[in-house]
């Protein structure tokens, strides 16, 4: 794979970059490239921890702003190498987030002296569990590597603003029965049977679309498997029924545990996955003024995303990038070439007008 050329038209960039297969766990190529294209200039200090970079300006600006993208995709769907089809770049992580990511990339390279110092962190493993995260690692590490007074995160949001983050809980439903031979059936007890009333209470559940400082977010409460069986010849004694709940900023993670517990009130619950949500943050003033300077109108994100991490270091943040979301890990996933160029152009005035 030949050296990335930051200096390139950030659509050009973007191509490249989603040409360097980098699924989750398989990001040392990529990051070894983007090592190689930022070490030579000299405005910027280089950190490498395991395959995540940070990539910093120094130039002792009062205010520090961060810019983060994960160098992670899904795992491929034979859709690479990328394809260009009029404004539409197609690829594996076009959307989600190799766009977001040459736009990073490129600022990174052509602001030299910016009028707020920048923090950029290209970072490995945002795709899978948290426990591999890599900007988890530096908060565990060296936390003040991501000290900043507002955090960007360039995830696909339709290059327009999506503030905050909906939590997300998964859990188990433990149904028990008595095993027994299935020709003899009405001596068992049968644990599959017995998920009916979950599902039924799934599908009468109304979410929430709880108004959080402003914005509309949208609930809701899945099953998302079912496990059960154990040969053809034998009543189950045992099924699991996992549901994967998305709550509003306006509740804590033990709040939206505690309503999950009470959803299957009498059935056994073993929480198997979480992650705190995020409030919107647009009352902070570094936040609003982004928002100004940018000039969209800010929009709910349904989905969880790394702003509650920064969330949870007291800095706001929100979602800013190129790409459809609801695209997202689709095999046919793509970014807008105008979106690119008009989110670089964004981020660039802001980075470089002072205001």
């Amino acid at each position: 794979m030949p050296a990335l050329d930051l200096s390139i038209d950030v659509a050009l960039l973007a191509a490249a970059v989603i040409d360097v297969p980098s699924e989750s766990h398989h990001e040392g190529h990529l990051a070894d490239l983007v090592e190689q294209a930022l070490e030579g200039y000299v405005h910027l200090q280089l950190v490498r921890h395991g395959n995540t970079l940070v990539a910093r300006t120094m130039t002792g600006k009062a205010e520090r702003v961060l810019i983060g993208g994960h160098l992670d995709t899904i795992p491929g769907a034979g859709n690479l190498p990328h394809r260009l089809e009029g404004d539409r770049l197609y690829g594996l992580g076009a959307c989600d987030m190799k766009g977001g990511l040459a736009i990073a990339l490129s600022l990174a390279a052509t602001v030299t002296n910016p009028v707020r110092d920048v923090t950029y962190v290209f970072y490995e493993c945002e795709e899978v569990g948290s426990q591999f995260n890599g900007l988890q690692h530096i908060v565990e590490r060296e936390p003040g590597l991501l000290d900043a007074t507002l955090a960007i995160l360039m995830e696909p949001s339709n290059a327009g603003i999506e503030a905050g983050c909906q939590g997300t809980l998964r859990a188990e439903i433990h149904l028990t029965g008595v095993r027994a031979h299935s020709a003899r059936s009405w001596m068992g007890v049968n644990a599959i049977h017995s998920a009916g009333e979950v599902l039924s209470r799934l599908e009468n559940y109304v979410p929430r679309n709880p108004v959080v400082d402003g914005l509309t977010y949208r609930e809701g409460f899945s099953a998302v498997g079912i496990r059960g069986g154990i040969a053809g010849n034998v009543i189950p004694d045992e099924c699991v029924v996992t549901v994967n709940h998305r709550f509003a900023p306006d509740r804590t993670l033990a709040q939206a545990k505690a309503h999950v517990e009470e959803v299957f009130d009498g059935y056994e619950v073993v929480f198997i996955d979480e992650a705190d949500a995020a409030r919107p943050g647009l009352d902070q003033t570094a936040a609003a003024a982004f928002v100004t300077a940018v000039g969209v109108e800010p929009q709910p994100k349904f989905g969880w995303t790394d702003v509650a991490r920064f969330t949870a270091l007291g800095t706001p943040a929100l979602n800013f990038g190129p790409g459809d979301p609801s695209i997202a890990h689709q095999v046919g996933e793509w970014v807008s070439v105008a979106q690119l160029r008009s989110c670089h152009e964004r981020l660039l005035a802001w980075l470089t007008t002072k205001g």
